[in-house]
């Protein structure tokens, strides 16, 4: 296999990688939310910030290190519409996923504690998850958008 079609294939199963976390993660740890059960909360919360590290902050720096290399490779310059719109959403969706990343964080320690001492869980955990879900929309329409971008390399102007 040439230089290129291993970039574009590592280039693709990581964008795979991580919209498909995105999306299963936040599936699992929203319906973890609106069960209302805390030992699933608890679970749920230290399952989703695992997958964040195991999955999803490799794909994001992957992404980037091989776009450029397949860019640079098939020749596209940085003036060209359908690639600086990549960079830009991904840019968005990454100006997403570091509050989100952080607010999981703090949304698992709130649960695991609710579970430890037998309280309810804190007012505070639904505002997390509130802001989570809305930070994960133009993530999740960001991504879409990049992979058509990707794909469809359209002229834009």
């Amino acid at each position: 296999m040439d230089s290129y079609l291993l970039l574009k294939w590592v280039h693709v199963l990581s964008s795979t990688v991580l919209f498909g976390t995105g999306l299963g993660t936040a599936f699992h740890g929203w319906m973890a939310t609106r069960s209302g059960d805390l030992r699933a909360m608890a679970v749920s919360g230290r399952n989703v910030v695992l997958a964040d590290w195991l999955f999803t902050t490799p794909a994001v720096i992957v992404q980037p290190v091989t776009g450029v290399l397949l860019a640079r490779q098939a020749g596209f310059g940085w003036d060209t519409p359908w690639l600086l719109l990549s960079i830009a959403l991904y840019g968005l969706v990454g100006a997403c996923w570091l509050p989100v990343v952080w607010l999981q964080i703090r949304m698992r320690h709130l649960a695991e504690g609710a579970v430890a001492s037998g309280e309810a869980l804190p007012a505070l955990y639904h505002r997390y998850a509130r802001i989570w879900f809305a930070l994960g929309w133009p993530a999740f329409i960001g991504v879409v958008v990049i992979f058509w971008l990707m794909i469809a390399k359209p002229a834009l102007l």
